[in-house]
């Protein structure tokens, strides 16, 4: 779909015009498989600006469910989550592309993202957050809701 996007301005790092978001959803979004009604009213409006992709291994298997009405995720089919996830990203202007994760297979999504001039974000929803994303990221942020 082609949707407006929205402009960001972060001091440090200038603006940045967001077409796309590609997030992860375990412990990015969720907090034991399920999204907070707040930041599912958050993403309900973030559709409405950028592209939102969910890119996960669904631990809980909960993510089409708890993601009705507002994404289809993208569920990942091999055992190299974090080089999925990277393979998953490249597909787009990585410049337009804000990326959320928290976990250690978001790494090199969250890298890609980075070195592509997009804005990568760790992620912690109360479920901790990798060292390994926090350090592949521009940004780190505590709670899905203050991220969006």
């Amino acid at each position: 779909m082609d949707r407006p996007g929205l402009t960001i301005d972060i001091p440090g790092f200038g603006k940045h015009h967001v077409k796309i978001v590609v997030s992860d959803y375990t412990g990015t979004y969720s907090r034991g498989g399920i999204i907070e009604p707040d930041v599912k009213k958050k993403l309900r409006e973030l559709v409405r600006l950028v592209d939102l992709h969910i890119v996960t291994a669904d631990s809980f298997g909960t993510a089409e469910e708890q993601l009705a009405g507002i994404a289809e995720p993208y569920i990942l089919r091999t055992a190299r989550h974090d080089a999925e996830k990277a393979d998953y990203v490249t597909q787009f202007e990585l410049r337009h592309v804000t990326a959320f994760g928290n976990g250690r297979n978001d790494r090199l999504m969250l890298k890609a993202v980075k070195e592509g001039g997009g804005i990568a974000v760790a992620v912690d929803n109360g479920e901790g957050c990798a060292l390994d994303a926090m350090l592949n990221a521009d940004l780190f942020v505590v709670s899905a809701g203050n991220a969006i």
